[in-house]
């Protein structure tokens, strides 16, 4: 057997394993952290069907995407509906509510208001086995988002204990199975990575036998697969090699001829972890054929590559001699000629160096010149680049600090005088008699400064942006700048949450532009429009005012025109301005999308 092959082998391996395995600790594994998309069913319970086809357009909002509307709306709902009333519809608001945090990565919120869904559910009065049934439906799934959220929170004690309690479970519809199986498979992950529990791996087998068990009983053989690559990868983390190629071996078998994209992703997976597993086991000797064949290959194409090279060799050297008597025999016959063409080309040559030689003097004092230019141009270019680097550096340090202000005096400032506020009214209870006019005057100054604390914050960031987005930040704007003399009328479309910082700083200029119009404008109307298409923003504000001539515009007041053009070059936008004294303002800006940073989980 040809030597090389277990050192080619190996790289092939090691190769492999650096896209998808490194080593026994990197196995393929199939994680099902993941939440089910199912419909709820009405309990018997009074409708209110106002309040019910409300809720179906926020649940048509919220599917799709609109997250921050249909937030807003279902804790406006969840105020309106009395759960003595009407504790299903109840129900259905806090899970959507969670639903949204979860979708936005607030793991925390989405635990809240799911524990608060679970409470409603065991406020349920049932009649009948059936409505026990369709509870426990809901139960099970409100008790896997509880664990799921605490499992992707690395809360593992707390997720445990929420998968758990779905053994409690006595119905065994498909829904609920389902909801189990996921359950299981959670816990096997768990216990098979965190080694903190006792007898750990004993349970994250325990737990994923579980799963293949309903994934079997229900005949889903791609789920069945997708959990026994698991259950091996566990017998091939504890180096038991010969069990988990066995059970790779029974999970292809399932699926061999089944060709949709899942089971093909699922037989790779288990075919790659199989060679892994064989790896271990030494069990590679089928590949010495093809090695030596190889082998056999290259030494072939070196031979026959040899000798065309020598016969090739042999043909140039006869073609060599004979070439070399031709030209001995010509060599005599053009000799005159030869000296008579040298000299006469030696005339020519000089004739064309002197020429040569005043084009390069008169080129090279043309390059001085464009070089000169050039590095003009080029310091000019620095120095403009480096003026609006240290401009968008001092208006960012500006709106850092001024977020970092309004969040200081909303979460601590605020919070300190509220909690003020409290320890007062809590020390009005204790008076028996009147109480001290000097308590009084204490908590309305309290409350005076919290309000002014309040307003402050909102005037140096806007909370309605941080919250809600450009759009409900530009109705905003529109609202609260409209007055008799100017009206601000305002469109946004395929507006989403974008990086906070980018939402800020387009805030911020469509705010000084829109101060712009009012100082100087003269304007009786104001457009503002906003629209996402192929990942860029196109934002233009029109008025209708006397307008000005571009070509004077000045540093104004705040972010000022030529400041504004500034930033929009650093992020990489276009800013167009059309005025003319008499006919109103059109400004148009181009900007690239900067996205929200977030992981979704499915």
């Amino acid at each position: 057997m040809n030597k090389s092959y277990p050192l080619l082998f190996n790289f092939l391996i090691i190769f492999l394993s650096s896209l998808s395995i490194q080593g026994k600790n990197k196995v393929i594994h199939n994680m099902e952290v993941f939440h089910v998309k199912t419909s709820i069913f009405l309990i018997q319970e009074p409708k209110d069907s106002v309040l019910e086809k409300k809720f179906e357009e926020l649940k048509t909002l919220f599917e799709t995407k609109n997250y921050a509307k249909s937030l807003q709306g279902f804790l406006r709902l969840n105020e309106q509906v009395s759960s003595a009333e009407n504790l299903m519809l109840k129900f259905k608001i806090n899970s959507h509510i969670a639903k949204i945090y979860r979708k936005n990565n607030d793991h925390i919120k989405a635990i809240a208001n799911y524990k608060k869904s679970l409470k409603l559910l065991n406020d349920f009065l049932f009649e009948d086995d059936g409505i026990i049934f369709t509870k426990q439906k809901y139960l099970a799934k409100t008790l896997l988002n509880i664990g799921t959220q605490f499992q992707l929170l690395k809360k593992y004690d707390s997720a445990v204990f929420y998968y758990k309690k779905l053994d409690d479970i006595i119905n065994n519809e498909n829904e609920v199975l389902d909801y189990k199986a996921i359950s299981y498979a959670n816990l096997s992950g768990i216990y098979q990575f965190d080694t903190t529990y006792s007898d750990h791996l004993n349970k994250a087998l325990h737990y994923a036998n579980k799963a293949i068990s309903i994934h079997k009983t229900r005949g889903n053989r791609i789920n069945q697969a997708y959990a026994i690559n698991n259950l091996a990868n566990i017998y091939l983390l504890n180096d038991n090699f010969e069990q988990s190629k066995k059970f790779y071996f029974e999970g292809i078998k399932l699926i061999k001829r089944d060709t949709s994209p899942r089971a093909v992703n699922i037989k790779e997976n288990l075919y790659f972890n199989m060679a892994w597993a064989m790896r271990n086991l030494k069990e590679y000797h089928a590949y010495d054929t093809l090695f030596t064949a190889v082998n056999l290959s290259d030494e072939l194409r070196d031979l026959e590559t040899q000798e065309m090279l020598e016969r090739v060799t042999g043909e140039y050297n006869v073609d060599v001699v004979r070439r070399e008597g031709e030209f001995e025999k010509k060599k005599a016959q053009s000799l005159t000629l030869l000296i008579g063409i040298s000299f006469f080309a030696i005339i020519l040559l000089l004739a064309f160096f002197l020429n040569q030689y005043k084009l390069r003097q008169r080129n090279l004092s043309l390059q001085l010149s464009k070089q000169e230019l050039a590095q003009q141009q080029k310091l000019e270019k620095v120095r403009t680049e480096s003026q609006i680097r240290i401009l968008n550096a001092t208006l960012d340090g500006k709106e850092t600090e001024r977020k970092q202000i309004a969040e200081t005096l909303h979460d601590s400032v605020s919070a300190l005088l509220s909690s003020a506020n409290l320890h007062l009214q809590a020390c009005k209870k204790l008076f028996k008699g009147p109480i001290p006019v000097e308590v009084e005057k204490s908590q309305n100054i309290i409350h005076e400064a919290s309000h002014k604390i309040r307003n402050l914050s909102h005037t140096l960031v806007s909370s309605v942006l941080l919250k809600f987005g450009l759009a409900y930040a530009i109705k905003d704007m529109a609202e609260k700048y409209s007055n008799s003399q100017l009206e601000i009328v305002f469109q946004t479309k395929n507006i989403q949450r974008y990086d906070q910082d980018f939402e800020i700083k387009l805030h911020n200029i469509i705010q000084e532009l829109i101060n712009n119009a009012i100082k100087h404008s003269e304007a009786t109307i104001a457009e503002i429009n906003l629209v996402e298409k192929d990942k860029k923003l196109l934002l233009s504000i029109n008025d209708n005012g006397k307008g000005f001539d571009t070509l004077k515009m000045s540093h104004k007041d705040g972010l000022g025109i030529n400041q504004i053009d500034a930033r929009i070059h650093m992020m990489s936008g276009k800013f167009i301005i059309d005025s003319q004294k008499g006919k109103g303002t059109k400004i148009s800006i181009e900007l690239p999308v900067y996205m929200k940073k977030s992981t979704m989980f499915s």
